[in-house]
């Protein structure tokens, strides 16, 4: 699902300048579903990827209401080629769909991009690698002399490298091949790789319902430095100070339509299915029922963002030279906004 890491935010960068304060692209689309709804503060929430169960909850609130019910019009967009995160620095959209790791490189420096990470989708990194069953690679040493499909990212390969090493192996023993994978089941029965890094509930759960025996390891069982929080909810800074309470109510309906995810996973699967019918609903059922117990987890407050856990992250990343400013602790997020 989310094949982009610092690439994206990079590009954000240099692209944000370029949009401007012009004119919102969606402008023609948010003044037609203004119509009727003029007593509605209008939101734009741009996604990360096509719609899936990361974000169900987003179409729980909008199909129950809940943003209604908050006095917000929501419309929910697709993201450009160069991501939700150039939308929302630059004020065309007041909430999308980021990841940490991707927003590193954005969020220090005199190119910082005016965003900010103010909700956890899911509470726990889910992702690692996955491959066919009884092939050695249940554990990362076993990668070695094995196909990896890699998006040629220096985060992505650190990580490789790390979990990799702390299991004993030799990274270097890693063949390495361009991640062409489009569908990680053909992917691996075609045998054209014999491990790619996928986010379990989505990419993993497809395999179980294809019934493809695989292993799998998560990169933060390996090392805890990796529970990094993925996907998040990131805001327009400017938005944020000068619609505290917007944002606030925002964050309020969208957590409704989460706990209802959670505590109704079929219903919250045909809620996702009739807003994006080209999903395979066997396979959104399956993921949703996986999600369920993911999206708060242990914690009391869905969206909650630990600051422990997001800082050790930023702070492997600044001691491995992978980010070329410092990031200071507590840099790109807040849970102020979270009711």
């Amino acid at each position: 699902m989310k094949k982009r890491l610092f690439a994206v935010c990079m590009a954000g960068v240099m692209a944000v300048s370029a949009l401007g304060a012009g004119g919102n692209v969606f402008a023609a689309e948010t003044q037609a579903a203004a119509v009727g709804t003029e007593d509605l503060t209008d939101i734009t929430f741009v996604l990360d990827w096509t719609p899936n169960t990361n974000h169900t909850g987003l179409y729980v609130a909008e199909a129950k209401g809940y943003f209604a019910d908050a006095g917000l019009n929501v419309e929910i967009v697709q993201p450009p080629e160069d991501g939700a995160e150039v939308l929302v620095a630059a004020g065309k959209a007041q909430f999308g769909v980021s990841f940490q790791d991707s927003m590193a490189p954005a969020i220090v420096g005199d190119a910082a991009l005016p965003i900010t990470a103010v909700a956890a989708l899911i509470q726990h990194n889910t992702s690692g690698i996955i491959s066919r069953a009884g092939e050695g690679m249940d554990r990362p040493k076993g990668l070695e002399g094995k196909k990896y499909a890699t998006w040629d990212m220096e985060v992505e390969k650190a990580m490789m490298k790390n979990v990799v090493e702390a299991d004993g192996g030799d990274f270097s023993k890693v063949e390495l091949i361009p991640s062409m994978v489009t569908d990680e089941v053909s992917a691996l029965e075609s045998n054209s790789v014999d491990a790619i890094w996928i986010f379990y509930a989505w990419a993993g759960i497809a395999t179980e319902v294809a019934g493809l025996d695989t292993d799998y390891f998560a990169f933060s069982d390996i090392n805890p430095v990796f529970d990094y929080y993925t996907p998040v909810v990131i805001a327009n800074n400017d938005f944020l100070s000068e619609n505290p309470d917007a944002a606030k109510a925002f964050l309020g309906a969208l957590k409704k339509g989460y706990e209802d995810a959670i505590a109704e996973p079929e219903e919250a699967a045909e809620i996702l299915c009739e807003a994006a019918p080209e999903l395979d609903s066997q396979l959104v059922l399956a993921s949703q029922k996986y999600l369920a117990e993911q999206y708060k987890a242990e914690t009391e407050q869905w969206g909650y963002i630990d600051p422990q856990r997001w800082n050790a992250f930023y702070n492997w990343l600044n001691e491995n030279g992978l980010t070329e400013e410092e990031i200071p602790e507590n840099t790109g997020f807040s849970d102020d906004y979270l009711s």
